[in-house]
C-alpha cells in the first residue's frame, strides 16, 4: 500500500437502517468565547464540558502564551480552569500560533491591545488565505499598531498595543465590513467594555452573515456582567466599560452544529439518530437544524429521558427538496444539509451564504467539486449552492478530498452512508472539532 492509499479513511456505507444515541462534545463557538472571557476576568474561571479538540487547544496554547493559566483537570480532561493574569496585563513579547482557528486568528488580537509589549500572531500556510482585515483595523482605529509581514490583512502579522491602557482609544467608536465573517464583529465585541469610554461598533456591509454567532458573543458578554446591546436594523452594537466576570463554574452545551452530520445520517440512511443534553433554548446556529431537518421530511421528537433532553431524528430515506431556502442564519451546517440534498427529491438553492468562501477553504468551491466528483450535481450561486437531483443509482464511490475541513470530511463520511466505496482523504481533520469522529461514525452504524 503507498503512502496515499495509507491516508484514506473508508467511508461505513449504511446496509440497514439506524438505531443510535451519539453523544456530541462541547460547543466550539461557546469553549473559545468562554475561554476569551474567562481570560479577561479577574478571578479564576471553571469550565465544565470544554470541548477539548485542535482548536481549543490552539486557543488555550494562545491563552497560555499572553500570560493566562488554563489547568486541566487530572480526573475529567475537559473540566479547565482558566486563571487570568493577577494585574489583568498580558504578555507582550511572545507568538501566538492559530494554526487554521478562525476563533484563534480573530479573537485573540483584541487580546493583545492589553498585552505589556508586542505580540505576534502566525499560522498554518493555509490559514493566510483567511481574512483578518476588518478586525485589524478596528484594532488600528482603538490604536493598535498592526505590522503585517506578508499580505496586508492576512496573517502573518505583529500587534504594538498602545502604550497605556487609557492610550488606548483614537475613538471608542469602530466602523468595519464584517461582510466576511461575523467573527470579526466579535473578536471587537469581546474586548468591548475593557475599552475606555467602552465600544460602539458599526458594521458597514450590506449583510451580516451567520448574525446567531454574533448574539451568541452579546449574550456571553451579558452573562460575564457586561452591559451589551444590539441594534441589528442599523447594525450598531455597543458595549460600556466595566468588569468582565464569568460566574465561578460555567457548563458548555454540547455543539449543535456538530450534531448535524449523525442526526442527518437518519434522513440519509432511514432510521432514528438521537443526541442527549439537546438544550431547551441556545444561542448557537446549530439550534435551527432539527427545524431544518424536518423541512427535508424528518420526524423530530425531543423526548426526556432520565432528566436529560434529546434530540430525535427518524428518516424514512426519502429527503424533500427545499427549493430557494435561506441559510444566512446558519451556514456552517451547509455541508451537511448539502450532503443530505444529493439524495432529495427537488432541487434546493441555498441561500445567503457567500461568506463561506472564506471558511477554512472556499467551501462553496469545495462542495462543488466533490459533489461533481461522485457523478452528483452542483453549481455556484454568487451568494450560495444550487444543488439538483440525480437518481441514486447514477452516484459513483470516489476518493473524496477535504481540503484540511473539518466540514468537508463530516460532509463526505455522509456521503458514504448511501454511495458504498468512498474514501476520504485525512479524516483526521476532523480533530479541529471532533477528535474521536471516526470512531463515534463508526459507532453509530454498529
Amino acid at each position: 500500500m503507498n503512502a496515499s492509499q495509507e491516508n484514506l479513511w473508508p467511508a461505513p456505507f449504511a446496509s440497514k437502517s439506524l438505531d443510535a444515541t451519539v453523544v456530541v462534545p462541547g460547543s466550539k463557538s461557546l469553549s473559545n468565547r468562554y475561554l476569551i472571557l474567562a481570560a479577561l476576568g479577574h478571578r479564576p474561571v471553571r469550565l465544565v464540558g470544554l470541548l477539548r479538540s485542535r482548536d481549543t487547544e490552539l486557543m488555550m496554547d494562545a491563552l497560555r502564551s499572553l500570560g493566562v493559566r488554563c489547568e486541566i483537570d487530572e480526573q475529567v480532561d475537559t473540566t479547565v480552569t482558566v486563571v487570568p493574569p493577577s494585574d489583568g496585563r498580558f504578555h507582550g513579547g511572545t507568538k501566538v500560533f492559530c494554526g487554521l482557528a478562525g476563533t484563534v486568528m480573530r479573537f485573540v488580537p483584541g487580546l493583545a491591545m492589553f498585552a505589556d509589549g508586542p505580540v505576534d500572531f502566525d499560522g498554518d500556510e493555509q490559514a493566510y488565505a483567511r481574512p483578518m482585515k476588518p478586525v485589524l483595523d478596528g484594532l488600528e482605529q482603538l490604536g493598535a499598531c498592526i505590522e503585517y509581514h506578508g499580505e496586508e490583512g492576512r496573517l502573518p502579522f505583529t500587534i504594538t498595543p498602545p502604550q497605556t491602557v487609557s492610550q488606548c482609544v483614537k475613538s471608542s467608536v469602530v466602523s468595519i465590513d464584517s461582510s466576511g465573517s461575523s467573527q470579526f464583529i466579535s473578536g471587537l465585541l469581546l474586548i468591548g467594555s475593557r475599552v475606555p469610554g467602552g465600544l460602539e461598533l458599526h458594521h458597514t456591509g450590506e449583510k451580516t452573515p451567520s448574525l446567531p454567532h454574533i448574539r451568541m458573543t452579546v449574550a456571553d458578554l451579558q452573562g460575564s456582567g457586561v452591559r451589551a446591546n444590539a441594534d441589528e436594523h442599523a447594525r450598531v452594537w455597543t458595549v460600556q466599560s466595566g468588569a468582565v466576570q464569568l460566574p465561578e463554574t460555567v457548563t458548555v452545551e454540547p455543539d449543535l452544529s456538530n450534531a448535524a452530520p449523525f442526526l442527518g445520517a437518519a434522513l440519509i440512511a432511514g432510521g432514528t439518530v438521537r443526541v442527549p443534553h439537546w438544550p431547551e433554548s441556545t444561542t448557537q446556529p446549530g439550534g435551527l437544524l432539527p427545524g431544518y431537518l424536518e423541512r427535508m421530511g424528518a420526524e423530530i421528537n425531543f423526548p426526556v429521558i432520565d432528566g436529560v433532553r434529546y434530540c430525535e431524528v427518524t428518516g424514512d430515506g426519502r429527503v424533500s427538496g427545499l427549493g430557494d431556502f435561506d441559510l444566512t442564519a446558519a451556514g456552517e451546517i451547509a455541508p451537511s444539509l448539502a450532503a443530505i440534498l444529493i439524495f432529495a427529491d427537488a432541487p434546493t438553492r441555498m441561500l445567503g451564504i457567500g461568506h463561506l468562501r472564506g471558511h477554512e477553504t472556499n467551501r462553496l468551491e469545495a462542495l462543488v467539486n466533490e459533489i461533481t466528483r461522485v457523478g452528483g450535481d452542483a453549481r455556484e450561486l454568487p451568494d450560495g449552492l444550487e444543488i439538483a437531483p440525480v437518481p441514486a443509482m447514477n452516484l459513483k464511490p470516489a476518493e473524496m478530498e477535504t481540503y484540511a475541513d473539518h466540514r468537508m470530511a463530516t460532509f463526505a463520511a455522509m456521503l458514504g452512508l448511501k454511495i458504498n466505496g468512498i474514501l476520504i482523504k485525512n479524516i483526521a481533520t476532523t480533530a479541529k472539532t471532533l477528535p474521536d469522529f471516526a470512531n463515534m461514525w463508526t459507532n453509530m452504524l454498529a
